[in-house]
């Protein structure tokens, strides 16, 4: 039926945004996170010494903690399979989790953030496992009350989680406690009313405020998603809740470009800015934009390498993250050893970005801009879907395929065929058959989740038209 396909930009317009007309080459489509082939490490990573006593330090302005400006992100630590536990069902590997977290630690790593969402659940003990094997003031613990839930929305079940974590993290002091995912909408609630039923009107908010004063919270902040008029509400209201951190999505897109990939975000120039004037630190995530500014177009990383071959595409991406004085610390999801070694190199010490470097990255911004991938962080609120789709993976299969210039264009241009193979053959590696965006029935319940708006269901039916042309072999 012609309205079962929602076709977004032309077809016409898609091929020609992606240079329709010269050859694609065909790689092999390869999926999952191996090390060896990972947008971290390969051709497009830094090389050379580890150093072990050169970390780069913020300081906590209310405590006066030396915090280390790589913040270790656990949400995506290391399953027995060797994959992400965010991507994989696998139990944890614990041994490689001690691993990684001794290696941090003997390089100057000293934040670690988690929650009990992260890894199916799964987070928080595993964290606590490896972390309790240190001493004590060898580390900050940052979690995060992450009741997304209605189920969870009630005085009891959010007390509830929040004193799970103490337990599970084995400490009887969190260092840094986050209201999660404020200004994120729920059902049929926008960002406000979701936080006013998460944290207002249950005195849950007024509960953690006493186990601050108390000392069982060291700083009490929130991570914040989707709906501005909740964070400007937040801040003025700053004299009454007196935050100590705020954590935001910032990075060299998003600086000033947040509008053009998702419309719900606001630049993170403008929150960086409104808590800079407040003197309220600010804790980043997404430095990389869920991977795709280290997994950006094979050009885009040509020019990156070109003007510092020594470093990674990633490392300009935390540079740029770092360079901000009133920046506590940056947040690294670190599944590999790969991964954990070329973030230290970037913050041991960090070389901080001069003008000339960051009109070069806004360059970069608008180059990635021109290319229409679809802004997935893969941050998976989306998920579970009803219907069984896998939705970050198609996203991310398809962005990859964009990034890599190896999407299928007219089957006038040399490589086609083979082009088009890869990318089938990519895609049914990535996503099993039944979880597909064919699968797709438009029932709407994703969509509230996605802190980046995306119309989720408008791109899985944009993807299946795009896939169902390759198999018919239909002309564009």
């Amino acid at each position: 039926m012609e309205n079962k396909h929602d076709k977004g930009i032309s077809r016409r317009e898609f091929l020609r945004r992606l240079g329709a007309g010269a050859a694609v080459t065909a790689v092999a489509a390869a999926a999952g996170c191996d090390p060896k082939n990972n947008f971290v490490t390969g051709d497009r990573s830094a090389q050379g010494e580890v150093p072990t006593d050169k970390m780069t330090y913020r300081t906590n302005p209310k405590t006066g903690e030396k915090v280390s400006l790589l913040g270790y992100g656990c949400m995506r630590w290391p399953t027995v399979a060797g994959r992400s536990a965010r991507e994989d069902g696998n139990d944890i590997d614990q041994e490689m989790v001690n691993r990684l977290v001794d290696y941090a630690i003997e390089h100057g790593v000293n934040y670690f953030d988690t929650s009990p969402a992260y890894c199916r659940g799964f987070s928080e003990r595993a964290t606590g496992i490896a972390l309790s094997r240190h001493p004590r003031d060898k580390y900050f613990i940052a979690t995060k009350l992450s009741n997304f839930s209605p189920d969870t929305w009630s005085r009891e079940a959010s007390i509830s989680m929040y004193r799970r974590s103490f337990r599970e993290l084995q400490v009887d002091r969190i260092d840094y406690l986050l209201l999660h995912g404020v200004g994120m909408g729920a059902g049929s609630r926008n960002g406000m009313e979701a936080f006013e039923e998460r944290y207002i009107k249950n005195g849950v908010l007024d509960f953690l405020l006493a186990e601050r004063e108390a000392g069982r919270i060291g700083n009490l902040g929130f991570s914040y998603h989707g709906d501005i008029e909740v964070f400007d509400r937040l801040l003025a209201e700053h004299d009454k809740y007196h935050w100590d951190f705020v954590q935001i999505q910032l990075n060299y897109v998003d600086w000033k470009h947040a509008k053009e990939v998702n419309t719900r975000n606001t630049d993170a120039e403008y929150l960086y800015n409104e808590l800079a004037s407040r003197g309220i630190p600010s804790v980043i995530m997404e430095p990389l934009l869920g991977g795709r500014l280290s997994n950006v177009h094979d050009h885009i990383a040509a020019k990156l390498k070109q003007r510092k071959p020594e470093a990674s595409v990633a490392s300009w991406a935390f540079r740029f993250a770092g360079s901000e004085p009133l920046v506590l610390t940056v947040l690294s999801g670190m599944t590999y050893m790969e991964h954990l070694q070329d973030n230290l190199r970037t913050y041991s010490p960090l070389e901080e970005l001069t003008d000339d470097d960051k009109a070069f990255l806004e360059e970069t911004a608008q180059a990635m801009l021109r290319y229409p991938t679809i802004p997935c962080n893969d941050c998976k609120y989306c998920m579970p879907c009803p219907y069984g789709l896998d939705i970050p993976g198609i996203l991310l299969h398809f962005n990859k395929c964009i990034n890599e210039g190896r999407m299928p264009s007219s089957s006038q241009d040399a490589g086609y065929r083979k082009a088009r193979k890869a990318f089938l053959v990519g895609y049914d590696r990535s996503v099993p058959r039944l979880r597909q965006a064919d699968r797709c029935i438009a029932c709407n319940q994703c969509k509230p989740h996605c802190p980046q708006n995306i119309d989720i269901p408008r791109q899985m039916q944009r993807i299946d038209k795009f896939v169902e042309d390759l198999k018919q072999g239909r002309e564009f």
